[in-house]
């Protein structure tokens, strides 16, 4: 593996290896180029994002990590010697997105795996494609358009505008990121 890209596998193995060290439960869920990865659209990721929507579990999976010797490495990123940063959002943020919804609803992410203590999922498609392509930049939109094109029976593009005309509509930036989604729109009509 590169050893500036994480794969699904070692991202497993590195969660699995937290769940060792916990004595309380934690849920994450996996976001941007994270959770293609654990969904089997892309091969790897070189920024692992994880949303932390219980702001309890969030405090007490710092400290543990913390004591793992993981460090503070940016604004909500974590490192160890392996040179991964892992960042971490709290409550039902990614970056700097306010989701809708939580996204521990059922409805708003899919189980990947649950060990004794970390339960880990991935967002729904739809706020995964809103979030990246609030950022909008060009690898963000080839991520979604992978996620489109892998899920295509599971994702309605009606659904997907309104969602995101809504989320778009609590940001300060509601103008640009609404351009980025009907640039969106004009390549996938393309």
């Amino acid at each position: 593996m590169n050893k500036y890209r994480i794969d699904r596998q070692e991202l497993l193995n590195t969660i699995s290896g937290w769940d060792g060290f916990l004595k309380r439960k934690v849920h994450l869920i996996a976001c941007g180029g994270t959770a293609l990865t654990l969904l089997g659209i892309k091969p790897s990721t070189k920024d692992i994002d994880l949303i932390v929507p219980n702001l309890s579990e969030y405090k007490y999976l710092m400290s543990t990590l913390e004591q793992l010797g993981y460090k503070p490495a940016t604004g909500s990123g974590w490192r160890r010697g392996d040179g991964f940063v892992f960042e971490f959002f709290r409550g039902k943020a990614v970056h700097t997105t306010e989701l809708l919804e939580s996204p521990l609803d059922n409805r708003n992410h899919s189980l990947i795996k649950e060990l004794s203590y970390i339960y880990l999922g991935v967002l729904n498609y739809y706020d995964l494609i809103v979030s990246k392509l609030f950022r909008g930049s060009s690898v963000d939109i080839e991520d979604c358009l992978a996620l489109i094109k892998a899920k295509k029976k599971d994702i309605d593009l009606k659904l997907l505008e309104k969602r995101f005309r809504e989320t778009a509509s609590f940001d300060v930036s509601e103008d640009r990121v609404n351009k980025n989604l009907e640039h969106f729109l004009r390549i996938i009509k393309e």
